[in-house]
């Protein structure tokens, strides 16, 4: 079973956690915003940008934080992907695995890699790269993922770290 965006709503609804997209068009870029509060706190967000391609989803800022952001992380990513497949035509996504620090940029690869990202390549000094370090804004590994497959992913890990019943 796919989860839709009205599901994953109510799963953290259920958790007493507000899970709120704001989306802005402007001449067919699609600006996206998924955040998970419980108010007054801003437990995780994530920004990107939609085109109407298939490979249209880019995605860019993700954070989480505070001590009861456990399964914001996945909430956050099966959200973003069941918007993806139910309001656009995307089905594949891009990211940069930032490179500040070799031990952090590692974590963000296979944190990324779990979710069924793959390396696309390196982007780094090049003059050729310097329209997608203008995009990310820094050097990093570029990586794409298909949204079904991530959304399969991210509810398999809500699942697991919020059973039902």
């Amino acid at each position: 079973m796919t989860p839709t965006l009205a599901a994953i709503e109510r799963r953290a609804a259920a958790r007493d956690l507000r899970l709120r997209l704001q989306v802005r068009e402007l001449l067919g870029l699609r600006t996206l915003r998924v955040v998970v509060a419980r108010p007054p706190l801003l437990l995780g967000e994530l920004k990107g940008w939609a085109l109407p391609l298939a490979d249209g989803l880019q995605l860019d800022t993700m954070r989480v934080q505070g001590p009861a952001s456990q399964g914001v992380g996945p909430l956050i990513w099966a959200a973003t992907f069941a918007w993806a497949l139910e309001a656009t035509p995307c089905r594949r996504a891009r990211l940069l695995a930032i490179r500040d620090s070799e031990p952090q940029h590692c974590r963000l690869v296979r944190y990324f890699q779990r979710l069924g990202f793959s390396p696309v390549r390196e982007v780094a000094a090049a003059a050729a790269d310097l329209p997608l370090r203008l995009v990310w804004g820094g050097s990093g590994l570029l990586m794409r993922g298909d949204c079904a497959e991530g959304l399969a992913r991210a509810w398999a890990q809500l699942d697991r770290l919020w059973p039902e019943g």
